[in-house]
Order: structure tokens, then C-alpha cells, then sequence
């Protein structure tokens, strides 16, 4: 290396990181925001795929699928129903106070939504309960169902789940149903964490009309799970 290269090396310095260009906020927007609607995207095929099985064999099964069906508690789900769609109407409401910068707003509806979402856990509890006591339930009367419903003082053993004498179709129908309403529950309980961290954000009065992106998301994701329970109620609950 010859002295003039030397020196001009020495005067630049070190040389460092590339420098980043960060997204302009309409760009960083429409990125989250084309990001989520693909993701629900996933989530409306996961589901689809549940509601497609479940069409086939209430096709097939007609008459003992709606037998089936009569042993679910449709006030139950029809209450749930309500929770969820107040719950949507809220977070919309947020979603508005975000966009015009009112953070305490914010707070209180999506604090009320999780308060919802938690109503919504708890009336699934006392419908899984039920269904465990009266030996509709996966698994039987041992173990983990045990500690979540506690034992069982009768059950009537003709009709519980593991018996030879229940009807197979009877456990094709409560099989989805276990599986949709689960995996419905736990999207409940993520849609909750998610907005928890929404809250959290709105403490700080993070939120104005230049930024509202993790509100919005929140909201569109709330709004699927409600919108999949919309589904599941006609047609696990009334398909009698």
C-alpha cells in the first residue's frame, strides 16, 4: 500500500456498518398490515378445513349428528355469542380512539374487551364441565379432566364417551366440537394477550393520528376470532 492510500484510509476512519434506511410510516403501515391480512389468511384455512370435515359428516350422519347436538347448551353458546360480538364493538370503538389520539379511550374498551374474553373463557369452562360430568368428554373421567372439572359424583355410563355403547358418530361430532372450540378458546386467549400489549402501549399514550398500527392489527385479529365463533354457534349448537 503506498503512503497516499495509507493516508487517505487513515483519514476516513474506520469503516462501519451500513447505514439503514428505515420505512416511511404509509410504507411501514401497508407492510403490517398486508403481513396480517395474510396471516388471517392461514387462519381462515385452518378452520376452513374443520368446518369442511364437519360439513362431510353432518352430510353423512345427518340424523346423529343432530341428536348429538342436542346435548350442547345453546343458551350457553348464544351468551358467548353476544360477549364476543360486544367485545368486536368495543375494539372497533378503540380502534377510532387510536386514530384520533385518544389514549384513555383506548384503554378502557380494550380493557373491557378482555374482560369479555374472559367471560367467554369462563362460560366454556362451566360448558366443558358440564359435558365432563355427564361423560361427553374425551379421556373420561381420570386424570387432567379430574383436576379441571373435579370427579365426577354420577355419570351415566351408557352414554360416556369411552363406552363401546356410545354411539360412534356421537364421538365424531363431539371430537370436532372439542377440537373447533379448543382451538377457537386458545385464539381467544392469544387475541387477549395481544391486546394486553395494545394496553400496555396506550398506558404510555403511545397512540395518535400518525400512529395506530398495533390497535388496528389487534382489532383485525379480535374480529377474526369473534367472526370464527359466529360460525361455530349455528353450526355446532343449532344443527338439531
Amino acid at each position: 500500500m503506498n503512503s497516499s492510500t495509507a493516508n487517505n484510509t487513515e483519514q476516513s476512519g474506520p469503516v462501519g456498518p451500513p447505514h439503514v434506511h428505515h420505512m416511511d410510516a404509509p410504507t411501514a403501515y401497508g407492510s403490517a398490515k398486508l403481513g396480517m391480512w395474510l396471516f388471517l389468511g392461514t387462519e381462515i384455512l385452518l378452520f376452513g378445513g374443520l368446518f369442511t370435515a364437519f360439513a362431510i359428516f353432518r352430510f353423512l350422519y345427518l340424523d346423529q349428528y343432530a341428536a348429538a347436538s342436542s346435548h350442547l347448551d345453546w343458551k350457553m353458546g348464544g351468551l358467548n355469542t353476544m360477549v364476543l360480538i360486544f367485545s368486536s364493538f368495543l375494539v372497533a370503538l378503540a380502534v377510532d380512539a387510536a386514530q384520533h389520539g385518544d389514549n384513555a379511550k383506548v384503554r378502557r374498551n380494550i380493557l373491557i374487551t378482555i374482560v369479555c374474553g374472559f367471560i367467554f373463557l369462563i362460560i366454556k369452562y362451566f360448558e366443558y364441565s358440564g359435558k365432563y360430568h355427564h361423560g361427553l368428554f374425551p379421556g373420561g373421567q381420570t386424570g387432567i379432566g379430574d383436576f379441571l372439572f373435579g370427579a365426577p359424583e354420577h355419570v351415566d355410563r351408557a352414554m360416556e364417551f369411552n363406552s363401546p355403547a356410545f354411539n360412534a358418530k356421537y364421538k365424531s361430532f363431539f371430537g370436532l366440537y372439542y377440537c373447533m372450540t379448543a382451538l377457537h378458546a386458545l385464539h381467544v386467549v392469544i387475541g387477549m394477550g395481544l391486546l394486553f400489549w395494545v394496553y400496555l402501549k396506550a398506558c404510555k399514550n403511545r397512540f395518535s393520528p400518525d400512529y395506530y398500527t398495533p390497535v388496528e392489527m389487534g382489532g383485525l385479529y379480535w374480529h377474526l376470532v369473534d367472526l370464527i365463533w359466529i360460525y361455530l354457534f349455528p353450526l355446532l349448537y343449532l344443527v338439531g
